[in-house]
């Protein structure tokens, strides 16, 4: 089971990446209409680069594909 991870936005920011995420939810295509969507996203990559830690022995790219594997619907 993953730790959980507590991240905290401004309440601007929240508004504006759950309109980015509905609109790729509705369309499956990812574009940013806005220059505000795109600072929403610098500023949430930045509170990641703070929150998370990598500090296992393997390599990062294998890292990320067991995240992803375990993030991923059953089939």
């Amino acid at each position: 089971m993953s730790k959980q991870v507590n991240i905290t936005l401004t309440e601007d920011e929240a508004w504006v990446l759950f309109e980015l995420t509905r609109r790729f939810s509705d369309s499956n295509k990812f574009n940013i209409e806005d220059q505000a969507e795109e600072r929403a996203l610098w500023n949430l990559c930045c509170i990641f680069e703070k929150t998370l830690h990598h500090e296992s022995a393997i390599e990062y790219k294998e890292f990320i594909a067991q995240c992803r594997d375990r993030l991923r619907d059953e089939s």
